[in-house]
C-alpha cells in the first residue's frame, strides 16, 4: 500500500487510535533497522503509515533511535507528508503543560547522531532556513482551532541530546535565548525529512516547565507521564481530523524538490555504492542507479 501521510509517535503515542491496520511492515534500509515495524493502514479512511519512534514499550533513548532508518522506511512506503509528535518542556510561562504547540524553528544542541543521508560518495547541502512545512503546519493549526484544542504555532524548539533533563543553568540559558520549547528528537527528524523531500511538521506536547522555575522541583519522568495521556488524547483527535483532510490533496509547497539545488557532487564522480545506497532519494535527478 502507498501511504502518502506518515506519523511518527513519540513518548506516550505508541499506537494510533482509529488506525485500521492492514499490515505491519518490517522495512530493511541501507542504514539499518528502524525502531520497529511500520504500521500501514487507514486512519478514518485515509491511507497512513505509523511508526513508534522509541519502539514498542519505549525501549530506545532519543540518542539510540535510528532516525535515518525510520525516515527511509517511511519514504520507501510512499510517505510524502510526515507529522511527528513529541513531548516537550516549556521554557516560557505562556506555554502551559497540557497544551500543544507547533515548532517552526530549531536550535540544534545534539552531538552524537547521524543526521544526514549524504556523504561517503555523494554530497548534498539542503536549505534548512525554514525547517518545517508551512502548509502542513497551517493545516494542523486550523484543525486544532476547529476542535477547540489549546494549540499555537511558530514555536522555537531547542533540541538537546538527552536522555537526562536540563540543568537549571541550561534551562535558564535556553529561556534567555527566547526559545519556547525544549525536547530531544525533533530537529534530527526535521533535517532528514528535508533531505528526503518530505513535508514535515512537529506537534509538540507540553508536559512540564523544564527546570527554569527555581521555586519548583526540576522535571522528572513521573511528572511528565502525569500530563502525557491527556496531551496524547488531544494529539490523536488532531491527527484524526487533519489526516483525512490532507489525504488525496496534492502538495503545492517546495518540500518535494528540496534536493533539486542541494546536490554538490557531479554525477560522474558519484560512487556506485552511493548511487545504490541513495537511489530512493536521488534517482529522479539522474544520480541513482543506472537502469
Amino acid at each position: 500500500m502507498n501511504a502518502p501521510i506518515g506519523i511518527i509517535g513519540g513518548s506516550g503515542l505508541y499506537r494510533m487510535e482509529g488506525l485500521a491496520l492492514d499490515r505491519a511492515v518490517e522495512v530493511k534500509t541501507p542504514f539499518g533497522a528502524p525502531s520497529g515495524p511500520v504500521h500501514v493502514g487507514k486512519l478514518d479512511g485515509a491511507p497512513v503509515a505509523f511508526l513508534a519512534r522509541h519502539g514498542e514499550g519505549h525501549r530506545l533513548t532519543p540518542s539510540e533511535v535510528n532516525y535515518r532508518a525510520n525516515l527511509w522506511a517511511l519514504k520507501s512506503l510512499g510517505v510524502e507528508r510526515l507529522i511527528c509528535v513529541s513531548a516537550v518542556g516549556s521554557l516560557q510561562a505562556r506555554h502551559r503543560p497540557g497544551e500543544l504547540r507547533l515548532a517552526s524553528q530549531f536550535i540544534d544542541k545534539t552531538r552524537h547522531r547521524q543526521d544526514t543521508f549524504f556523504g561517503d560518495g555523494l554530497v548534498a547541502h539542503v536549505s534548512f532556513a525554514e525547517p518545517t512545512c508551512a502548509h502542513l503546519s497551517e493545516a494542523l493549526l486550523a484543525s486544532g482551532h476547529s476542535l477547540s484544542i489549546p494549540i499555537q504555532g511558530d514555536a522555537l524548539y531547542v533540541c538537546m541530546e538527552g536522555p537526562a533533563f536540563s540543568s537549571r543553568a541550561e534551562s535558564r540559558l535556553h529561556q534567555a535565548w527566547g526559545a519556547d520549547l525544549i525536547g530531544m528528537t525533533q530537529v534530527t527528524e526535521a533535517r532528514l525529512a528535508r533531505e528526503a523531500e518530505l513535508c514535515y511538521a512537529c506537534i509538540a506536547l507540553v508536559t512540564d516547565y523544564d527546570a527554569w522555575r527555581e521555586e519548583e522541583e526540576g522535571v522528572n519522568a513521573v511528572s511528565v507521564m502525569e500530563v502525557m495521556q491527556a496531551n496524547v488524547d488531544k494529539a490523536q483527535r488532531l491527527l484524526r481530523r487533519v489526516v483525512p483532510q490532507l489525504s488525496g490533496t496534492p502538495r503545492s509547497c517546495p518540500c518535494g524538490a528540496a534536493l533539486k539545488t542541494a546536490l554538490f557532487t557531479t554525477p560522474e564522480a558519484v560512487t556506485p555504492e552511493a548511487r545504490q545506497r541513495l537511489d530512493l532519494l536521488v534517482s529522479k535527478y539522474g544520480y541513482g542507479v543506472v537502469r
